[in-house]
């Protein structure tokens, strides 16, 4: 199945009305990844007021958030609405407060947890994943420059090119692609090229 998510992690942050806000977001495959990285969090700021959090998993179809004694709906439920509006899976983002002794009221809270987990997540890296289909072709210096169009109809990304006694090039498609890719590049050179499938995984389209 294809998703989005995020590779690695990241975070910013930001002062409104004196309250400091740190977005963080990391890559977590499951939930035992997410909860410890909430608790890095935790542990990392055991004096700010609030660490307030939201994951989306693929596995078991998992999410969850948390105000962390914010009002409630103020804080978990805006930073899971951001990685959702991102399309984000995979991830968990953790919010860390430093009151600053103004108020902020419901609706700025809402709006400070939301720009939080925004550029937290306009910091990451996406990853667009597929399933992709590693391929390997071999074929003569002569029809090289004309395949360059079909690569491309065929949305590919190129891995390698060995230019030996054939050229050998290596790339991903998107899977199910391969059969008409296949055919039209065997149209291009009446026949002469080889493709050949190695693997079938999930790659980054991004």
């Amino acid at each position: 199945m294809d998703y989005k998510t995020i590779s690695g992690s990241a975070e910013d942050r930001f002062v409104e009305k004196k309250s400091e806000f740190i977005g963080y977001i990391r890559h977590t495959a499951t939930e035992q990844e997410a909860l410890d990285f909430i608790a890095g969090i935790r542990a990392m700021h055991r004096k700010a007021t609030h660490n307030c959090y939201a994951y989306i998993l693929r596995d078991n179809n998992l999410s969850r958030h948390s105000d962390d004694g914010e009002p409630g709906g103020t804080a978990g439920v805006p930073i899971y609405e951001v990685l959702r509006k991102e399309g984000l899976t995979d991830v968990t983002c953790v919010v860390t407060r430093y009151f600053g002794g103004v108020l902020l009221g419901a609706g700025g809270l809402v709006r400070a947890y939301t720009k939080a987990a925004k550029i937290a997540c306009d910091a990451a890296e996406k990853l667009d994943m597929r399933m992709a289909a590693r391929l390997r072709l071999t074929l003569a210096y002569s029809y090289y420059g004309k395949i360059g169009k079909t690569l491309g109809d065929f949305d590919v990304r190129t891995v390698s090119e060995d230019f030996g006694a054939d050229v050998v090039i290596t790339l991903y498609i998107p899977a199910g692609s391969e059969e008409p890719f296949t055919k039209a590049l065997i149209d291009i050179c009446g026949g002469d090229i080889s493709v050949e499938k190695e693997t079938e995984t999930e790659y980054n389209f991004g």
